[in-house]
């Protein structure tokens, strides 16, 4: 059983100005990214930050999270590390919190091989119960999970039940789902690749963009899997130039900064990010507008 199908909301991690976590603000995202018909809530992920929370803070948004979803959209938290052991340590703290499911990036800057990656997922997916999705992000980890390795894994492990694809790569993403055969379910990781991985019989997207457009990025995947084909296909089409500037610097200082520009007040970001250069600001205003989202006056 899928743990959901569907737009996954890769939700940012709102802060004050002093740099703590503004749990008030928080809440009224997640509220706002429920009422817009995301299917899943992703939190501590790339996009929230992950990297600059302490574990404390790392487990009280874990926490906060679950309290607010109360059940109604699955929460999935990431908790992935380089460190095979505190990833362990935080996914086993995020299942007493009370996550539907945990994210599992590749180890970064390590580089394991791909016994590594057995081993190191092994032993995170056997200290806890709840479902896993694996996380593969080579251009930010610098490793790739195989096709070979991730249906390896999905067939010995019994609560690795799903990938999030960002490899870019459509072949090897083709290659997975044949070598899977339904063993198991992708997500894309990639906003403009969500119809090309869908007609390969992944299953939803993990998503930049439901930050800014949940509706619409629900309404993507829900119109192809209902046989909407050329409807989907239009939605991707057209979201492009705005996903284009989502992704002009590195995620999440766009999104982050589009927030903003929309009046959502999501806070500065923290070091080593940095402010989003003035001219790319721009691009993204435009882009926002032409794509029908309202900027602050």
């Amino acid at each position: 059983m899928a743990i959901f199908k569907g737009a996954g909301v890769a939700i940012v991690t709102p802060f004050h100005e002093d740099g703590s976590v503004n749990y008030e603000k928080l809440t009224e995202l997640l509220e706002e990214q429920i009422a817009g018909g995301v299917d899943s809530i992703i939190i501590c992920g790339t996009t929230g930050e992950a990297s600059t929370l302490s574990h404390e803070e790392h487990l009280d948004v874990v926490g906060h999270t679950v309290k607010v979803v109360d059940g109604r959209v699955p929460v999935v938290a990431g908790t992935g590390s380089n460190c095979t052991e505190t990833a362990i340590y935080l996914s086993v703290e995020a299942e007493k919190l009370g996550a539907d499911g945990l994210l599992q990036v590749t180890p970064y800057y390590n580089k394991a091989t791909q016994k590594g990656l057995i081993a190191h997922f092994t032993a995170v997916a056997e200290a806890v119960k709840i479902p896993i999705i694996l996380y593969n992000v080579p251009s930010r980890t610098g490793c790739n999970i195989l096709p070979e390795t991730a249906v390896y894994l999905a067939k010995h492990v019994p609560n690795i039940v799903g990938i999030k694809e960002a490899c870019g790569n459509i072949s090897q993403i083709a290659k997975l789902a044949h070598l899977a055969d339904g063993c198991l379910d992708i997500y894309s990781g990639n906003d403009d690749q969500i119809v090309p991985l869908l007609s390969l019989g992944g299953i939803g997207v993990i998503s930049v963009l439901a930050n800014v457009a949940p509706r619409q990025t629900h309404d993507i995947v829900m119109n192809f899997l209902e046989g909407r084909v050329m409807e989907s296909a239009k939605m991707q089409l057209e979201a492009l130039p705005l996903i284009d500037a989502l992704f002009c610097e590195v995620n999440p200082i766009p999104v982050k900064t589009a927030m903003n520009l929309m009046g959502k007040e999501c806070g500065p970001l923290r070091g080593p990010l940095s402010p989003m250069e003035p001219e790319n600001v721009e691009k993204l205003k435009k882009a926002m507008t032409d794509y029908g989202l309202l900027l602050k006056a």
